[in-house]
């Protein structure tokens, strides 16, 4: 499991993040967007109208480093903060299940590294991680999975 239960919940009770990715020139660009958490490859897939055709598509197609952040203000000061950002290597894909009337393009990002702020009661503050890379048995980000497309790729 690339995140805990205490993470997956935080993300399923949150409507939108925003996606940090990399332009070719070495630009940054950060964008609210739609997720969910999939926990059958351990991924957060951001989905998006014309998914296929915005920069940020192009940009993970150009860099696969992405940051990726939700957060909220449940109370008062620090002690009411939460976030939760996972940086990680994305790759684009097809052919999957979309929500709504999104693309079926999508931005799959598969966490390295996880830094959140308050969101597990039993440990408040600060908490930080790193995610395995590939688990035994698993693909890694590059390897195309069973039934899926890649952006670009045309069907055979």
């Amino acid at each position: 499991m690339a995140l805990t239960g205490s993470e997956q919940a935080y993300l399923a009770a949150q409507p939108r993040g925003r996606l940090a990715t990399v332009a070719p020139d070495g630009s940054p660009q950060n964008k609210p967007v739609g997720f969910r958490y999939n926990p059958g490859l351990g991924t957060i897939d951001i989905y998006g109208f014309n998914m296929e055709q915005s920069r940020k598509f192009r940009n993970v197609q150009a860099n696969p480093r992405v940051a990726f952040v939700v957060d909220d203000a449940p109370g008062q000061g620090a002690e009411g903060m939460r976030f939760m950002e996972i940086r990680g290597v994305a790759e684009t894909a097809t052919g999957q299940d979309s929500p709504g009337h999104a693309s079926a393009h999508l931005i799959r990002i598969h966490p390295r590294r996880v830094v959140s702020w308050n969101l597990d009661p039993a440990r408040p503050g600060l908490q930080t991680r790193d995610v395995d890379a590939v688990r035994p048995g698993e693909q890694s980000p590059g390897e195309q999975r069973a039934g899926e497309q890649r952006a670009g790729e045309q069907e055979r």
